[in-house]
């Protein structure tokens, strides 16, 4: 971890901290202890789950690459990659490439074939979180007085998002498309980085090929996509059921409407690149909404604490415990997907 993402942190800790104190630290406390720990621990299982529905959809897409893996196989790099999603500021996109590398040197595989498969695999996930997102969007302007610029927000990270999502599958169905794509990336390396060889260039054109080919048999595999549709919306069931547990164990007993609409609501603002995992800004969103719509300060600022320990504090801490499984070069990846930096010296 860098220090400018461990200032950030810090950063983040001190106004959660600060809300926590305007709400009244006492009230969150008094509500902490009326908790029912046996439905908190059923949460905490549901979201376990989760990490293994993540790796399942994972192993899916990997196996009709070529790539036989094992769940779990999976399911500790998943974790990797969650936190060191949580800990860059990068938008939630720093882990995708330290789980295709950790893969690719644990089982030998060619990087581009399994960062194709983490590409897909988030392509997956970000097909139902537009869906819903959207319909969130409509739903919120009608039943929250939300700010001007948050609508604004919300509506440009959406159309990022699905243009993203469609450069990558035009670039996998458009052989010209990915010559641009190609070409585009070697005029970079030409430009910031002196030490160029052909044998780069070769390696970065074999790259960009050979991802384009994996990605456009996994968009064209109809198997595939059958099974890991249906598992990427029964994620985010699972997702949003882990928050109304939460709250259910606060015996406040809100609307899963309520609680999807907020969830995605934060996480839009949760991919906006400022703090990592968007601490501090969801979490306070959440108390805000979850205010509006009906519910206690104390109860909603306890609910989220509690939610926010087991979706983001949990994968973070198993996720930086596990890591040094794998060797020095994978936690020199993080400091490389803080950076920015391209990961063609992995092909």
């Amino acid at each position: 971890m860098d220090k400018r993402t461990i200032l950030l942190l810090g950063i983040s800790v001190i106004i959660l901290l600060a809300m926590l104190w305007f709400i009244g630290i006492d009230e969150v406390i008094e509500a902490l202890q009326f908790a029912n720990l046996y439905i908190v621990a059923l949460a905490i299982a549901v979201q376990v789950f989760t990490y293994f529905m993540y790796a399942l959809r994972w192993q899916i897409l990997s196996n009709q690459s070529k790539m036989d893996v094992g769940l779990l196989e999976l399911v500790p790099i998943v974790l990797v990659g969650l936190a060191v999603n949580n800990i860059t500021p990068s938008g939630r996109g720093g882990g995708e490439p330290v789980r295709a590398y950790i893969l690719s040197k644990e089982r030998n595989f060619h990087f581009e074939d399994s960062f194709a498969t983490v590409v897909a695999d988030r392509a997956l996930d970000t097909f139902p979180f537009i869906v819903l997102a959207a319909i969130t969007i409509i739903a919120m302007t009608f039943y929250f007085e939300m700010p001007v610029w948050l609508l604004a927000v919300m509506i440009l990270a959406v159309i990022a998002i699905i243009i993203l999502l469609l450069v990558i599958i035009y670039m996998c169905i458009n052989p010209n498309f990915g010559n641009r794509i190609d070409g585009w990336i070697i005029g970079l390396v030409r430009r910031f980085y002196k030490k160029n060889t052909p044998e780069l260039e070769n390696k970065i054109h074999q790259a960009v090929f050979g991802f384009q080919d994996t990605m456009k048999n996994l968009i064209s595999n109809k198997k595939a996509l059958y099974y890991t549709v249906p598992l990427s919306f029964f994620i985010w069931v699972l997702e949003i059921f882990r928050v109304y547990l939460v709250f259910l164990a606060f015996g406040a007993n809100v609307s899963p409407i309520i609680i999807g609409e907020v969830f995605i609501v934060a996480s839009l603002v949760g991919m906006i690149p400022l703090l990592p995992g968007g601490l501090g800004a969801i979490d306070g969103l959440m108390i805000l909404f979850y205010s509006s719509a009906g519910i206690t300060s104390s109860i909603s600022a306890a609910a989220t604490v509690i939610e926010r320990l087991i979706s983001f504090w949990m994968a973070t801490i198993l996720g930086l415990l596990i890591l040094p499984k794998y060797g020095s070069a994978a936690l020199n990846k993080i400091s490389t997907s803080s950076s920015n930096t391209n990961e063609d010296d992995d092909g």
